[in-house]
């Protein structure tokens, strides 16, 4: 008990240090460091939304981003169905963006199934897409899909139980998001989820997927850069009810992960670094809750933002 007192009290002075210089922070507000060339469009993932309740998916990242200068769309796609659907709705969002704006193409940056479904636009029309940004995304499977597809086998009572529960689950994210108007197929999501499943998308589109291993895949195809970062800890933060979960799930891999992805899964193009980060984390939740001793994931977006906008992108 001392030992976890201790840390909380580290945590709260760290965290009133970092308020302190809150003010400094504003002073190089529109200074221009995350001002791309090309919009930045964020892509959740799986029962994922892009505000609910007034608190945002990438919470606190979108504004981070504004401040210095982006311009920054938060897409809205499909909470549960299979990567392509979810796709075809991102390209449409993308199609409108550029229609809005003037710009000849978009930055996409995806966090989980978001990484393959920028994939599929970057795949279709890549002369809309400067760029791919996949974190913590599921490239080449998740080691969870497998389980919770062996458990429930395509037409049986136990699918169609957890097909039931997850679409509970997407109802009530529509219902405080908006999102109601949007297919959902949650075991069109779990498959394209599972290794079998991404492997057969790698088939169709392998840009930037390592061809081996733990490597780095290529970083421009097509004329589309491809990047990646990734969380490698399940459980970072003592007050975030969400680490117990991801610490349970994350003993399924055998191998460094975020909880539900393997950090060798998430790798694509170039590969930025593992963080000490888990899944929530890399999209700065819960509520910004994480280790207060890693890396800020809003300096993450922000870190690449500018290297985009150094790389004229």
């Amino acid at each position: 008990m001392t030992g976890f007192f201790g840390r909380l009290l580290r945590g709260l002075a760290f965290a009133s240090a970092a308020l302190a210089l809150l003010p400094l922070q504003s002073a190089h507000a529109h200074s221009g460091y995350t001002q791309t060339r090309y919009p930045i469009v964020l892509v959740h993932g799986l029962f994922g939304f892009d505000s609910a309740l007034g608190v945002d998916y990438f919470y606190g990242i979108p504004g981070a981003l504004q401040r210095d200068g982006a311009k920054v769309y938060v897409a809205q796609v499909s909470a549960a169905h299979s990567t392509e659907v979810r796709g075809e709705q991102l390209l449409a969002q993308v199609k409108n963006i550029l229609a809005l704006t003037g710009a000849s193409k978009v930055n996409l940056i995806g966090h989980s199934h978001g990484g393959p479904t920028t994939r599929y636009v970057a795949g279709v029309a890549p002369q809309l897409v400067a760029s791919v940004t996949s974190i913590g995304g599921v490239n080449r499977g998740s080691r969870v899909a497998d389980i919770v597809r062996g458990v429930a086998p395509a037409g049986t009572v136990s699918e169609t139980v957890a097909n039931g529960a997850a679409s509970a689950l997407v109802g009530l994210i529509n219902l405080v998001s908006g999102g109601s108007s949007l297919p959902q197929l949650p075991t069109a999501a779990l498959d394209s989820l599972t290794t079998a499943g991404s492997a057969q998308f790698n088939q169709r589109f392998a840009a930037g997927v390592p061809t081996s291993g733990c490597g780095h895949g290529a970083e421009l195809v097509n004329g589309v850069r491809y990047y990646s970062w990734t969380g490698t800890r399940t459980q970072t933060n003592v007050l975030d009810v969400t680490d117990g979960a991801l610490g349970v799930l994350g003993l399924a891999f055998g191998e460094a992960n975020d909880g539900l992805v393997s950090a060798c899964s998430s790798r694509l193009g170039r590969h930025l670094g593992d963080y000490r980060q888990n899944h929530l984390d890399e999209v700065n939740q819960l509520v910004g809750l994480r280790d207060w001793f890693s890396t800020d994931p809003v300096t993450l977006y922000r870190q690449h933002a500018n290297r985009l906008k150094t790389a004229g992108l």
